[in-house]
């Protein structure tokens, strides 16, 4: 699933693109996304002029004088900008066509990302409204990480992943984070210390940045708005490494589940 540095790549990329570009039309050609694209939308968006390119955790908005664009990339989803003319693939489901002969197209094999509409504030539409703070932003700390694990017995991996306490962590991040912070991914997120939260809180902003730099990081599907995928797989400390030398210590990476989710971790690093 394209995870935080996959959607601020992806921002990053088509924002010079739609930035001051009036929307000519929405081409809609499978409506039936995660939820279904409003049969309205075409009409209202007709002649608007995109005024930002933001991203909320996995969200991507696309604000105009109107109302703003909801964007997500679901599973498989990927945006790319092309040409209007660009032969069409499988599972290629809606384009937003621009001036100069612009296209921003979605692709999305699994049909679990979503375009919706807002002409209220997108901070308090119901999928935005009860999520945390960005990890990049600076009331992320170490100290608001251990407030909001205080009492708690839930393994520390499961409640960085949740969007309501941070946005944004999915699971290969929470894995190469808690690495970088020798933090074990079992260990109950009440009875980490504050300056282990402090050494957490950093080395999360450190793999989402490492991984914006390298354009993200693709297992499978995700490509940037080019095409491309992002390289950050090739330095991956533990994710997907099982059995492989630790790059740090020498012992052999571990795997498991934790949370019905593939986990990675070191063994003597970790604690």
């Amino acid at each position: 699933m394209p995870e935080l540095p996959e959607v601020e790549t992806t921002r990053r990329g088509i924002e010079p693109h739609l930035l001051g570009k009036t929307i000519d039309a929405l081409v809609v050609r499978e409506p039936r996304l995660r939820w279904p694209v409003p049969p309205d939308l075409p009409a209202k968006l007709r002649g608007l002029i995109v005024r930002s390119v933001r991203r909320r955790g996995k969200y991507l908005l696309l604000g105009t004088d109107a109302g703003t664009l909801i964007l997500h990339l679901g599973m498989s989803g990927s945006l790319r900008i092309v040409s209007p003319e660009a032969p069409l693939r499988k599972h290629d489901h809606f384009d937003l066509l621009f001036g100069y002969g612009s296209c921003l197209r979605f692709h999305d094999p699994r049909r679990f990302g979503c375009l919706l509409w807002t002409e209220s504030d997108p901070k308090a539409h119901p999928l935005l409204a009860s999520l945390g703070p960005e990890p990049l932003e600076p009331g992320f700390t170490g100290r608001y990480l251990q407030e909001k694990a205080r009492g708690r017995s839930l393994a520390v991996k499961s409640f960085i992943m949740d969007s309501q306490v941070v946005v944004g962590i999915g699971n290969i991040y929470a894995s190469e984070a808690l690495f970088r912070a020798g933090i074990a991914p079992n260990r109950a997120a009440g009875r980490i210390s504050l300056s282990r939260y402090e050494k957490l809180a950093d080395s999360i902003r450190t793999v989402l940045e490492a991984s914006i730099e390298q354009g993200g990081t693709t297992l499978r599907d995700f490509v940037n708005e080019a095409g491309h995928p992002g390289y950050f797989r090739q330095i991956l400390a533990v994710y997907e490494r099982a059995g492989e030398a630790c790059r740090r210590c020498g012992s052999g990476i571990r795997s498991g589940r934790l949370g019905q989710r593939a986990t990675y971790w070191c063994a003597r690093c970790q604690k």
